[in-house]
């Protein structure tokens, strides 16, 4: 009879019975091949003997029929598996892990990852039979687990420490003991910590060297000799060779692993826990304990640690913050069905991480008090709840009974192909052969075995802090930990983001307290308690991992975070906004990056009234430049302001409070106001250096959106500087005279730079001096006479189109009304109509070889678009200027209703030109402020296409691009009818 150790036959009736026939009889084949093959004839006997005798065929049944990794590391080991079965998983096991630690240090790593490799192989396969069996209790499965782990790590942490000293990077203080005194700390967390590992669990672990211990002999440096270290003795544990792996290594508990080398010193860790630590790393911590390394100095360390992990005194921002956690992890009570299928029984519902989570809230907030509730194990930690009154015997119970089903179960799922797996199979087949081998008759026992667990554990943790909302919205929303919670990507994605991925480690980063204004802990606490308010705004945006990305970039300019979160934790509504800027409005985004005081604006009385008219603008800026102490002063509170009024504007926009085309006397208002209030203070320094052209002045003429006020977000400024010089003033009266030309060209330039120049607050606008006479070939500044001359005698025809739209800035006494005569008098003067009309279509032409485009969404020069509207117009001005100078305006929409009401159009015409203008003004202007680059139909995102429909005043995209492609038609028609097709015909004759 086949000799089966006492400790396996007395559990022969609870292994389980194979769940596939099929495997079992696949395996039974390679049993008997292996035997055939041996060697030792007494190994070919036991093969043969087993397979042959009832309980051995039960045995071996168990696991060939219910998991491929088992039978094959089995079969694969046939000495070792005599062993097994022979002496019991207790032998077994300790046989496994004296060979892991081996007869003395192996000289080098390939030795040493072949024997922890080999040696883990059979001390898993003990420990599954010792499972599966039903010889071992939980606690022991775990435990020798556990054992397993730290055998293998010290083994590794020795050998790399004895390698180092032959290296002479490293003097041991004791060469045949290289852990002890070493300096260097292994810390195991999690389930390590807590000697409560899963049969294919990773291990987290925080390495730490202590520098005052270290007899440190390298050439490069202290920390670069552990970082090379740590990331060797991931290697020995984590690499897959031939013979397998040891253990996943995980090191993203360690302080801030995104920002953090792979070893830390001890005074950097303490450093980042004192400074930054989160409440989640506090419960971490609890099960923090030193599993390889210098033992003695990891103690220390931890107890440096405990005022951090463990307050005497409740600290109920923190309670609250643990309550936030908690509520965004989804509680359910009853009523809503688990499926089954697919569940994860260590993050989903009912899971395994509701009872961890149960037990670790109650100890943070109540060990500090209460030293007998610092129990690292889980089951431990609760019965000392129950031991101090904090939780009742019953929930006590049915949790610690949840706890061993779905820890032996979780077992089994990882047994089957060693994979690091909690969730159950899809399917009614797999799920019951995952039945089987739990010891259920089939899947409909084993379901609802299951789920009587689960809804005992949902219960219990629904009850904990039950008088508090949820805070999860649509789905979990927990950002705590170094796992991803595959419930909360799978909410992400549910909510609109492309990159669930990207926005979680986002957070996290934001949690870890990397940025300024998320160093202090009552930031990082508001901060979980609006993450779902944050993140529901978000997912309502055009482009919300876009709204996202610029509000990380916008923490990450904050000097501090407190009054900010209590600002939006005071007002949830300021937080729409706030995201709706980030993810719709890029420039309005940048400015409140560099300056987040314009929140406070949105809070004052009338910030969505109408805009004053320009001279309270100008007031009101002439009071703010009181306090400016000097020239750069004055450039910071011009931008300042600018930025704060068209922010305002641009707020109103994305409310839908003022459309666009609307807005734009509302944004040539402010930024006629910025220039008028600028240029003094230029004039200003300019004459402490130069002086003034005695009698002499400068005006500033706008063309283009400027001159029209039909001004955007994001618009250009196109500007002309006209002087005026006295006869016979042959220089300026300063200490560097110079002579009027250059003294005024200077002075423009001096102008331009005040204007573009970027400063703390940014810049002003930026400025096109092309329209100026000869374009860039002509000075940069004017004289009157000069400019006079050039629009009577030289100016081409479209000169004279772009002069349709200038209008005079600001100007000093005497000035303005001769600039404005010169330009009244260039676009009245009776003019040659063929010529004026070949010279428009030629014009019009060029720039359609040049822009135009079939793409509707290019809404300037598309067909139809906003430059056919503004050549028909300009073209009729210069034609019957001479006639009906009342048609003359600078402004598009006037200049329509002016041609209309002289006769020169028909008034429907007139109509359908404003209407199209104002199409494309709105869409063009919620494109500025949405878009950084081309609008791409098939790419946009719904929120944009949404806007975009929303401030043209229709009701959805499909009906936007509708009516564009309608509109464009007739316009393309009027610009055919007035100016190329009668040029066309002109050119015949």
């Amino acid at each position: 009879m086949t000799s089966i150790s006492e400790q396996l036959l007395a559990h022969i009736e609870n292994f389980p019975r194979a769940g596939s026939a099929e495997s079992r009889g696949l395996f039974m084949r390679h049993w008997g091949e292996a035997g055939a093959r041996a060697e030792d004839p007494d190994i070919a006997g036991f093969v043969k003997e087993l397979a042959e005798d009832e309980a051995g065929f039960r045995l071996l049944g168990a696991l060939f029929g219910n998991s491929p990794y088992l039978s094959q590391s089995l079969i694969g080991d046939i000495g070792f598996a005599r062993d097994l079965i022979e002496a019991g998983p207790d032998k077994a096991f300790d046989g496994a892990l004296a060979m892991m630690r081996g007869d003395g240090l192996a000289s080098d790593a390939g030795q040493i990852m072949q024997r922890l490799r080999i040696a883990k192989r059979r001390a898993a396969l003990a420990v599954a039979m010792g499972d599966i069996s039903g010889a071992w209790e939980l606690e022991k499965v775990t435990g020798s687990l556990t054992r397993l782990a730290e055998s293998a790590l010290r083994a590794a942490t020795a050998g790399l420490l004895a390698e180092a000293a032959r290296a002479g990077e490293l003097t041991l203080g004791v060469p045949d003991d290289p852990e002890r005194d070493s300096g260097v700390i292994i810390l195991g967390m999690g389930k390590l910590g807590a000697a409560e590992l899963n049969y294919s669990s990773d291990i987290d672990l925080i390495i730490l060297y202590e520098p005052d211990l270290i007899d440190y002999t390298g050439k490069t440096s202290l920390q670069q000799c552990f970082v090379r270290f740590a990331r060797n003795l991931v290697k020995l544990m984590d690499e897959r060779t031939s013979d397998g792996y040891v253990f996943r290594t995980d090191l993203r508990l360690r302080p801030d692993p995104g920002s953090t080398p792979p070893a830390l010193s001890t005074l950097a860790a303490e450093t980042y826990y004192e400074s930054a630590g989160q409440n989640w790393e506090r419960a971490a911590m609890i099960k923090a304990r030193p599993v390889a390394g210098d033992i003695a100095a990891g103690q220390r360390f931890l107890d440096y640690l405990s005022p951090f992990i463990w307050r005497k005194n409740l600290d109920f921002a923190a309670i609250q913050d643990i309550h936030s956690i908690k509520r965004q992890i989804n509680a359910h009570r009853g009523g809503a069905a688990i499926a089954v299928a697919g569940h994860n029984i260590k993050l989903g519902r009912g899971g395994i991480r509701e009872i961890e989570f149960f037990a670790q809230t109650q100890q943070l907030i109540w060990g500090g008090r209460d030293p007998s509730l610092r129990a690292k194990g889980t089951c431990e930690a609760m019965r000392a709840l129950v031991a101090s009154g904090r939780v009742t015997q019953d929930a006590a119970d049915d949790l610690e009974r949840a706890y061993e089903f779905l820890r032996r179960l979780e077992h089994r799922l990882q047994m089957v192909d060693d994979r690091q797996t909690h969730s159950l199979p899809d399917s009614d087949d797999r799920i019951d052969a995952i039945g089987v081998f739990m010891g259920y008759p089939d899947g409909t026992a084993f379901t609802e075995a299951l789920l009587k667990e689960l809804r005992a554990v949902e219960e219990c943790y629904a009850r904990l802090f039950e008088e508090s909302p949820d805070l999860g919205g649509p789905g979990n929303l927990v950002f705590t930990g170094p796992d991803e919670d595959p419930d909360t990507l799978k909410t992400l994605g549910d909510m609109g983001f492309r990159d669930p991925a990207m926005v979680s480690a986002t957070i996290r980063g934001w949690h870890h307290g990397r940025y300024r204004a998320m160093r202090s802990a009552h930031a990082r606490e508001l901060l979980t308690e609006l993450g779902p308010t944050i993140l529901e705004a978000f997912s309502k945006t055009i482009d919300p991992d876009a709204a996202l990305l610029k509000f990380d970039d916008f923490l990450g300019a904050l000097p501090a975070g407190v009054q900010l979160f209590s600002l939006f934790h005071s007002n949830p509504g300021l937080f729409d906004l706030v995201a709706e800027i980030m993810g719709s409005a890029p420039r309005l985004a940048g400015w409140l990056s560099r300056s987040p005081i314009l929140l406070d604006g949105v809070l004052t009385q009338g910030f969505f009234d109408s805009l004053p008219s320009l001279v309270a603008l100008e007031a009101e800026l002439a009071n703010a430049l009181t306090q400016a102490r000097d020239f750069q002063d004055e450039l910071d509170v011009v931008r300042r302001w600018n930025n704060d009024r068209i922010f305002q504007i641009g707020a109103q926009i994305l409310q839908g409070r003022i459309d666009p085309d609307g807005a734009g006397r509302s944004l040539s208002d402010i930024a006629d106001a910025g220039l008028r209030a600028l240029f003094p203070a230029v004039m200003r320094e300019f004459r402490a250096q130069h002086g003034e052209v005695p009698g002499g002045g400068m005006a500033v003429v706008a063309f283009g959106k400027l001159g029209g006020l039909e001004f955007t977000v994001g618009s250009d400024l196109d500007l002309l500087f006209v002087y005026d010089a006295p006869p016979g003033v042959e220089a300026s009266d300063g200490p560097k005279p110079l002579p009027p030309a250059l003294y005024f060209a200077r002075l423009s330039q001096r102008f331009i730079n005040a204007v573009t120049a970027p400063t703390g607050e940014g810049r002003l606008y930026e400025v096109d001096m092309r329209l100026r006479p000869a374009g860039e070939a002509g000075p940069i500044a004017s004289a009157l006479e000069a400019f006079s001359r050039y629009q009577r005698d030289d100016a081409w025809t479209w000169e004279h189109m772009a002069l349709t739209r200038a209008r005079v800035v600001f100007a000093p006494n005497g000035m303005e009304a001769p600039i404005e005569r010169v330009i009244l008098e260039a676009l009245s003067r009776p003019r040659d109509a063929d010529k004026l009309l070949a010279d428009v279509a030629d014009m019009r032409a060029r720039i359609a070889r040049e822009h135009e485009s079939g793409d509707i969404w290019r809404i300037k020069h598309c067909r139809g678009g906003i430059v056919d509207i503004e050549f028909i117009t300009q073209y009729l001005q210069l034609l019957h200027g001479a006639v009906r100078p009342e048609a003359l305006s600078t402004n598009t929409t006037g200049a329509l209703k002016g041609l209309a009401d002289a006769g020169v159009i028909a008034p429907e015409i007139a109509e359908e030109l404003i209407g199209a203008m104002r199409l494309w003004r709105n869409v063009q202007g919620m494109m500025r402020l949405s878009l950084e680059g081309d609008f791409d139909e098939e790419s946009a995102p719904d929120g944009l296409r949404a806007a975009l429909a929303r401030s043209a005043g229709v009701e959805d995209f499909e009906t936007l691009r509708g009516t564009m492609v309608e509109t464009t038609a007739p316009i393309h028609r009027r610009v055919m009818e007035i100016v190329e097709t009668p040029a066309a015909e002109l050119a015949r004759t």
